[in-house]
């Protein structure tokens, strides 16, 4: 394999868009990040400019390009991305409509209680693998058609798609596709049949000609056009953010498990070429699609992990930078009483409850900023086990834990997954597996790799793991306290 392949990532993440440069063994040759600012119109409402996603996104792939030296020296690009956010663009000229509507937000919860009320939760799911709620991008697209006079103004010139779908169709100059991990996450994809489903469609009220193509995840989805980077270079893999972590995480046998700490805390475990259906309020999920085949995955989705640790910071003023809160944590001997349920944005799974707030009890005289950030922490690992005990009783139990995502650096939360989860954790070297694994799917859809498991085997990154260090007791106790803090936010 040549030393000078390079491959082109674009990393749409929530907070930030990013491009990194990989080479063919799946060291990191660069990486160019710009913030996506964050607009919230009202309670339960995340807004972004899609026209900055997608200038900021250029720019920091140009960049790359340059570093590399020139379009020619680059053998594919992939892309991955924050899933579920929706996008309303103009198929003509490519400028956005509206606001994209982010997937932290809540404003069809109304929309889908009654959906739900009415017993269509079990149809949805049988077709989708996904339960009914706001995150989706299917109730966000039916609500923006109703609410904003623009997108029924623009007529067939109206595009919608999620946020790889638009960078592919500016990247390219008019390709409107979407890969079948993202078009999986819509709760409008029949993913036993792999196509947009029409009674979906009408439930929804989408149109089915808005929407985009669904393809592979990797092979020729199409090239960047000539004006971005001076050449043409070969777009060759494709992913939501949380399967392209599992496949950068080589998770591509049944039973593997990955959990990544971001914004969220998503856990997905491969189950192979059949789809199976929660019975424990997990979702089912298209792992990746290529070749003709299609894999599957069960799906744990946590809707404030790192978003808590920002919050800390920028709203309440504890932090003053994340990377404090381990040498917090590590400052006191527990947490003095103190428990979060960060419920910022609602309860993602196994609970499913768009309605409750975020908790913070146990608060005295004696409780400190170090007991609050040590909760915030402590948190992670609680949530991450209530989700471990749903996969199991869905069949398909742990047996060790592969973390990533920026949370994951923190050595004090990895020990502490490790303790409450009572299993063995392993952190790559290189945590940003989300951008490794667009990489990996674009090696194998440029044919640099004749397959995703020869690409994982050469590029995935080495390992350090924490085993289960506390006492029976002490986690015991933990879990109590955990389970009460959470149901009183419960009711």
């Amino acid at each position: 394999m040549a030393d000078d392949v390079r491959i082109l990532v674009i990393d749409a993440g929530t907070t930030s868009t990013r491009a990194m440069l990989f080479g063919a063994d799946g060291a990191c040759h660069g990486i160019e990040q710009r913030d996506i600012t964050q607009y919230y119109p009202a309670d339960g409402l995340v807004e972004q400019d899609a026209a900055e996603i997608w200038s900021r996104t250029l720019h920091a792939a140009q960049t790359m390009v340059k570093v590399a030296g020139g379009a020619e020296r680059i053998a594919a690009i992939g892309i991955t991305n924050q899933r579920e956010t929706v996008i309303f663009w103009d198929r003509q000229s490519g400028q956005p409509l509206a606001p994209a509507i982010v997937w932290q937000d809540r404003r069809t919860a109304d929309i889908c209680a009654t959906l739900k009320a009415a017993g269509h939760e079990g149809a949805v799911q049988a077709k989708t693998g996904l339960l009914l709620d706001p995150y989706f991008s299917a109730s966000k697209i039916g609500w923006a058609l109703k609410k904003w006079p623009q997108l029924a103004a623009a007529g067939d010139r109206l595009a919608v798609g999620t946020v790889e779908s638009y960078l592919l169709f500016r990247l390219t100059g008019g390709a409107h596709l979407s890969d079948a991990s993202n078009a999986s996450r819509t709760m409008l994809m029949d993913i036993h049949g792999g196509g947009w489903d029409a009674g979906l469609c009408d439930l929804f009220d989408v149109p089915r000609a808005i929407l985009p193509e669904i393809v592979d995840c990797s092979g020729a989805l199409g090239h960047s056009a000539v004006a971005h980077f001076g050449a043409p270079i070969a777009i060759c893999g494709a992913a939501g953010d949380q399967q392209a972590a599992t496949i950068g995480q080589a998770c591509l046998s049944p039973g593997d498990t990955k959990a990544t700490y971001g914004t969220g805390a998503f856990v997905l475990t491969n189950v192979g070429r059949a789809p199976r259906l929660s019975q424990h309020r997990l979702l089912t999920t298209i792992l990746y699609a290529a070749g003709g085949q299609t894999h599957y995955a069960l799906e744990g989705s946590v809707f404030v992990a790192g978003a808590l640790m920002q919050w800390l910071r920028d709203s309440v003023g504890i932090l003053s930078h994340a990377s404090e809160s381990e040498g917090l944590a590590r400052s006191v001997p527990d947490n003095g009483g103190v428990t979060c349920v960060p419920a910022l944005s609602g309860l993602g799974a196994p609970h499913w409850r768009s309605d409750v707030r975020a908790v913070i009890s146990g608060l005295s005289f004696a409780a400190t900023r170090a007991h609050i950030v040590r909760a915030g922490l402590e948190a992670m690992a609680h949530q991450t086990q209530d989700l471990a005990a749903a996969f199991s009783g869905d069949g398909a139990p742990w047996q060790r834990v592969q973390i990533d995502g920026g949370m994951s650096a923190n050595d004090w939360m990895a020990q502490d997954l490790a303790d409450i989860l009572a299993l063995e954790v392993e952190r790559p070297q290189l945590v940003e597996t989300t951008a490794l694994g667009a990489a990996m799917l674009a090696a194998s859809g440029a044919g640099i790799y004749p397959e995703l498991a020869s690409a994982a085997a050469a590029m995935r990154s080495p390992a350090r793991s924490f085993t289960p260090q506390m006492d029976d007791g002490t986690r015991a106790r933990r879990i109590d306290q955990w389970q009460a803090a959470m149901a009183r936010a419960l009711s």
